[in-house]
Order: C-alpha cells, then sequence, then structure tokens
C-alpha cells in the first residue's frame, strides 16, 4: 500500500509477562499471550491513523506463529503493517523480533467502528 500505514510497540519480558506468571505454560520466558498483546497493541495503534474522534477499532482474528523464546529482559518489539483496507475491515501482518531474531509472526484482522453503536450493543 502507498502511504505505509505500520506501528512498533515494544516491551521488556518481566516476572509479570512470563508463561509461568500468566498460566500458559510453566517457564520464565515470554508468554503467548503476552506476545499475542504486544502484536494486537501494535496493530490498534497503526489503524488509529484511520479513525475519526468517535471511531476505534476492534480484533476479530488473529494466526500467530510464536517461533523463539524469550528470556527475562529480553526486549521485544511487534511491528504492525497495514496490508490490505476492505471498507471498515484492516488485514495486518505483523512480525515481533528481540533486535536479533523473530520471536512471532502473525495476520491479524481488526475492524473499525464506531464506540458508541459497539458499546450500545452490549
Amino acid at each position: 500500500m502507498s502511504n505505509e500505514i505500520s506501528h512498533n510497540s515494544t516491551t521488556t519480558v518481566s516476572e509479570e509477562n512470563i508463561a509461568l506468571a500468566m498460566g500458559s505454560g510453566d517457564l520464565p520466558v515470554f508468554a503467548t499471550p503476552a506476545l499475542v498483546a504486544l502484536m494486537e497493541n501494535a496493530s490498534m495503534l497503526a489503524a488509529q491513523q484511520l479513525c475519526s474522534d468517535v471511531e476505534t477499532t476492534v480484533g476479530a482474528s488473529i494466526e500467530v506463529k510464536h517461533l523463539l523464546p524469550s528470556p527475562i529482559a529480553a526486549t521485544i518489539t511487534a511491528t504492525a503493517i497495514l496490508t490490505e483496507r476492505d471498507q471498515r475491515k484492516l488485514t495486518f501482518i505483523i512480525t515481533a523480533h528481540d533486535g536479533e531474531y523473530t520471536v512471532g509472526t502473525a495476520t491479524h484482522i481488526r475492524y473499525i467502528v464506531n464506540r458508541e453503536k459497539f458499546m450500545n450493543k452490549l
């Protein structure tokens, strides 16, 4: 796409976001749920560039591959790039890396929604 829509989100692996603490595993490595949250955050922040003040985006699906473990103190950056837009449907390709290696990849779909209308559906 021209005028690339993208965003980087970064976190540091800590006692709070390891698999042991999050209940997704029993090792002191970056948890897959934390990786997913970081990837969604990068996409959400990239998508804000396309939203009006009364809009936001919501995640609809994510297909993740967690490729390598990351130890406590590692810095993980997820880069989300918008690859397709079909009206309100946004498709992102996301790569997460630790500065040296790719630790995860994903395809993520988000939808632009009106905040008030969305919340009124609850």
